[in-house]
């Protein structure tokens, strides 16, 4: 992961004051190092230490970073002059290879692209983001090209503008899937690199628990997972059980799950691991009071919302939520007549909170069931499936996988005959 990247982390450990503020600010101060804001490593340094006074060493690196940066802005600004002017950028035409030979006649193209990336290195996301884009747009190398693209990527992340950094994810994604991309084992690693950037993303994007369950679940992605990467089942794990719509994964992910139960643990794929493989009621309880301090300390996860005096975790309430009705459903599959003060227990809530609960999916018509107030038990309503709605159901997955199929043979066949024309 990016160096710049790692920062929003550390915020997050020190909002949550799960390690010292010594420790932090060292461990931000030593990954500063490797970049060009000096300043900011500065002040750090006069926090941590209590003084205005600062190394000399970091009083150099500054001199330097200062010097370098005015070095580039030179080297690129008549580009940078050129594309900023509107009636000279209409010279400009569609075939790259014109506006390269044109360009190169008179400026320094790749003076953009470094002038870009140490802009990146010295904090001004903004700036880089704008050139990143300026210079793909005229480049034609496309290992330079797909560089500049992680840059863009990365900027757009930092600057938190989730839109436009989901649109460059899948543009990274379909050079990635590319037939031309390298090596196998240069793709798999730069899968598994998106991955990685994609959870920033995926859990502040309104649509990004969709769009890491579409995506982790693609057979490269998955396979990527398995091989090299799977501590990333704690986050689709957890975007399956928060996401009501896609309850249809669950089947897969369980399968997921079992498979690598012996390379990676943690408690919320345990928690789905006791709950639908071995119906271990209270392995599950357990399991789910852990699942929520991971949640709580996870820097994608546990992130917090003020609402007014209060600060809530939405992901966490949702998560336990939506835990406790799988706990409830697997546990009335399975019985007939439940006693609530057993359930919940099972379900770590008072009497009270589990009978008001029980009663609001009763009448949410979420639970085919009765309350016997007297006894103190939840009645479970039989129900049979008709075995038509079963041949249906399992045909809309059967239609599903036969168009998968077909895209994959169809797509290949078609591009292959594009590029014989």
């Amino acid at each position: 992961m990016d160096r710049h990247l790692v920062f929003p982390l550390l915020e997050f450990l020190q909002e949550r004051q799960l390690y010292s503020e010594p420790e932090i600010l060292e461990a931000k101060i030593r990954l500063l190092s490797g970049t060009n804001m000096v300043d900011y490593a500065m002040d750090i340094h006069k926090s941590l230490h209590g003084t205005d006074d600062v190394p000399e060493d970091m009083v150099r690196r500054r001199a330097e970073v200062v010097s370098r940066l005015r070095s580039l802005e030179e080297a690129a600004a008549p580009l940078v002059t050129f594309l900023q002017n509107p009636q000279l950028v209409q010279e400009l035409r569609p075939d790259k290879q014109y506006n390269i030979h044109m360009l190169q006649d008179r400026y320094q193209i790749e003076a953009l692209y470094q002038y870009a990336k140490f802009q990146f290195e010295c904090g001004n996301y903004s700036g880089a983001a704008d050139y990143l884009y300026q210079y793909r747009a005229l480049c034609t190398n496309s290992e330079r090209s797909v560089s500049a693209l992680w840059g863009k990527l990365a900027a757009e992340i930092l600057m938190q503008n989730w839109d436009v950094a989901l649109e460059e994810l899948n543009r990274l994604k379909e050079i990635i899937d590319s037939k031309n991309f390298s090596s196998p084992l240069n793709q798999l690693q730069n899968r598994i690199w998106l991955m990685h950037w994609a959870l920033f993303i995926f859990f502040n994007h309104e649509n990004g628990r969709n769009g890491i369950i579409d995506l982790f679940f693609q057979d490269r992605y998955l396979n990527a997972i398995q091989t090299n990467a799977h501590h990333l089942l704690r986050y689709l794990a957890t975007a399956v059980v928060v996401n009501k719509r896609r309850r249809n994964m669950l089947k897969d992910l369980i399968k997921v799950i079992q498979q690598e139960q012996h390379s990676y643990k943690d408690p919320i794929t345990e928690f789905l691991e006791c709950l639908y493989v071995n119906y271990d009621f209270d392995g599950a309880q357990q399991k789910l009071m852990e699942c929520e301090q991971v949640i709580l300390n996870d820097p994608f996860l546990g992130k917090r919302i003020e609402e007014g005096n209060f600060v809530t975790v939405p992901l966490r309430d949702e998560f336990l939520e939506n835990a406790r009705l799988f706990i409830f459903e697997t546990y009335c599959r399975i019985h007939r007549c439940i006693d609530i003060s057993m359930l919940a227990q099972k379900l770590n809530m008072s009497y009270d909170e589990a009978e008001l609960w029980i009663m609001n999916l009763v009448r949410s018509s979420k639970l085919d069931a009765r309350i016997d107030s007297v006894s103190g038990t939840l009645i479970m309503t039989t129900n049979h499936v008709n075995v038509h709605e079963q041949i249906i159901e399992n045909l809309k997955g059967l239609n599903m996988r036969t168009y998968m199929l077909a895209k994959n043979i169809v797509e290949p066949a078609q591009a292959a005959q594009q590029a014989a024309r």
